[in-house]
């Protein structure tokens, strides 16, 4: 959606705009891999900190028992080995220099914070976290210590580009990696088939304009389509495309999935306007018979 909102500034014909949106998308799922992986990064220097502050109190001029004797297994639990381990993780932290991206005084003021919580204190009253536990407490410091810090977030809008327009996409990818850390692939941000349908999405998008149009327009109910916001007419194209040459997509996926998007995205409105919209184009096209879906695993 984005993709198609930025191409649809650019006073190209067809050709060039299908060039143009390919590009667009490409750097987009680029850009939104480089913060996904900052965000990561971000909660792993937080646990490693705990060797940085050892350090630092036992350096004190009269430094006390307390100080002599810091706790820092966090810095080096199983899960932070894994991810320090992970090649594409850390291939992609050096190709793309995303260490100029972390803040070392924020590191420090959420580490700090972190050691004040309970969960950090029965972390470490456990004498052999498992990896479970060693997962749930670099998770823990992402959703608690992080993205619920007004300031860290603050922060995040000022210095991290794109953190503000991709915020909702970026947490819904941590949740995801913390899920099921084995399958991220941090050199590639969708799998080849994701990419795939995004790919083609955008360009059918692009190449049905005018059937698209005409199923739409008619179902406008007196709106002037140049009056319907950009996002909503956008939207309204890719679910029609959805409905006619996605095959494996349910139509009441679609419908969901872009009533969310446009609730999001676009008016308090646009959600109901969609929904309405999508849902008498659907009844007509079903009536017509021009609806084709199989199931996934068939297809």
């Amino acid at each position: 959606m984005q993709t198609l909102y930025t191409v649809a500034s650019l006073e190209h014909d067809a050709e060039q705009n299908k060039r143009a949106a390919a590009r667009i998308l490409n750097d987009k799922l680029e850009h939104v891999l480089d913060i996904f992986t900052v965000s990561v990064l971000y909660s792993l220097r937080v646990a490693q900190y705990a060797d940085t502050d050892a350090a630092s109190r036992l350096s004190k001029y009269l430094p006390t028992a307390e100080d002599k004797n810091v706790d820092t297994r966090i810095a080096e639990n199983s899960f932070v080995r894994k991810m320090t381990g992970n090649t594409s993780f850390t291939e992609k932290i050096k190709k793309d220099k995303l260490e100029r991206f972390v803040d070392e005084d924020w590191v420090k003021r959420i580490f700090h914070s972190l050691i004040k919580t309970d969960e950090y204190t029965r972390y470490l009253e456990e004498k052999t976290p498992n990896p479970v536990q060693d997962k749930e407490i670099i998770q823990f410091i992402w959703e608690k210590q992080i993205l619920e810090n007004e300031g860290m977030v603050s922060h995040f809008n000022d210095e991290l580009p794109g953190w503000e327009d991709d915020q909702e996409l970026i947490i819904m990818l941590m949740q995801n990696f913390f899920k099921s850390t084995a399958r991220v692939n941090f050199q590639n941000l969708l799998s080849g088939e994701k990419k795939e349908y995004a790919q083609d999405l955008l360009l059918a998008v692009i190449e049905k304009e005018a059937p698209c149009m005409e199923l739409i327009e008619p179902k406008l109910n007196n709106w002037d389509k140049d009056r319907v916001a950009l996002i909503d007419l956008l939207l309204l194209k890719m679910g029609v495309c959805e409905f006619l040459f996605f095959p494996t997509i349910p139509t009441k996926v679609t419908i969901n999935e872009y009533i969310d998007i446009a609730k999001q995205y676009s008016t308090p409105q646009s959600g109901q306007f969609v929904n309405g919209v999508l849902d008498n184009i659907l009844k007509d096209l079903v009536k017509d018979e021009r609806i084709r879906k199989m199931d996934r695993k068939n297809s």
